[in-house]
């Protein structure tokens, strides 16, 4: 049950990971709480990888992509070492 609960607290952030980068190219919806609860919790971990990978020419941000790499990469580590 720990392991499902894990793994669907993943998915679901997956899915916010998404939905931030969709919401990124329509600035209209920023006004919406939703679109504030995601990115809330979303920008402070894209950050982590804007680091590493600044957006090249000023527009093209690859940053999400490592992110979505880690992410998974961090997933199954944690399965692992659940029961």
């Amino acid at each position: 049950m720990l392991r499902y609960t894990v793994h669907v607290f993943f998915v679901v952030y997956t899915l916010m990971l998404f939905a931030r980068i969709a919401l990124s190219w329509f600035p209209s919806c920023y006004k919406y709480k939703f679109t504030h609860f995601i990115r809330f919790y979303t920008d402070p971990y894209l950050k982590v990888f804007q680091r590493i990978i600044p957006p090249i020419g000023g527009v093209l941000d690859l940053s999400p992509l490592l992110g979505f790499f880690a992410l998974r990469f961090i997933e199954r580590i944690v399965l692992r070492i659940l029961p």
